[in-house]
């Protein structure tokens, strides 16, 4: 059982213009395939999705940004409470907009939302956490993504904001704090 707990309920909940403000990350890692004598061979990056709740399909970690905590703040939360996952935001994926049934409420009636989404390497998977009875997570190759992923505005991110950072070298934009990487190389030291 986790000893975490998931933030729940929208009376906290930043609006703008009709939107309901949502933050989110793609989690990602890298990991090295073995040859047949059991030596690495070659790197492969894979991203962590989690399933939906309300449907087929897989997520990545997103949620409400509250008004208690910065935008970086909520979506490591997030991919915290409902992935079970920590690490360091990398870079930032941009804005995307999308309508949800499920989000309607009187703030924004009719279901806006905007999501400011980030790249997260991952650094500890937590054995339990906050969603655990009601998530699963699974590591997939960026295609492998693209073909699963629930919602066209996720895959957007992953395509037009993750793919090319990845492409683009994944050279940290993002404010470095104490022994982080300054690119993202798949090594936990700081040389």
């Amino acid at each position: 059982m986790s000893e975490l707990v998931a933030r729940t309920g929208r009376h906290h909940q930043r609006y703008e213009a009709g939107c309901r403000l949502i933050a989110g990350c793609i989690p990602f890692r890298f990991r090295y395939s073995e040859d047949s004598n059991g030596n690495k061979s070659e790197k492969i990056l894979e991203v962590l999705m989690i399933n939906s709740t309300s449907g087929p399909g897989l997520l990545f970690p997103k949620g409400g940004w509250e008004n208690d905590e910065t935008v970086e703040e909520a979506a490591a939360r997030e991919a915290l409470e409902e992935a079970g996952v920590r690490g360091e935001l990398m870079h930032f994926l941009g804005h995307y907009h999308f309508k949800s049934k499920t989000l309607q409420d009187e703030f924004s009636p009719e279901g806006r939302c905007r999501a400011t989404m980030f790249a997260l390497f991952v650094k500890e998977e937590l054995e339990s956490w906050p969603e655990q009875s009601r998530r699963v997570r699974t590591w997939v190759t960026i295609p492998e993504a693209a073909q699963c992923c629930r919602h066209s505005w996720m895959r957007e991110a992953l395509e037009n904001g993750f793919k090319k950072w990845n492409d683009d070298g994944m050279v940290r934009t993002m404010k470095a704090t104490n022994n982080q990487l300054d690119a993202c190389d798949g090594d936990n030291n700081t040389n």
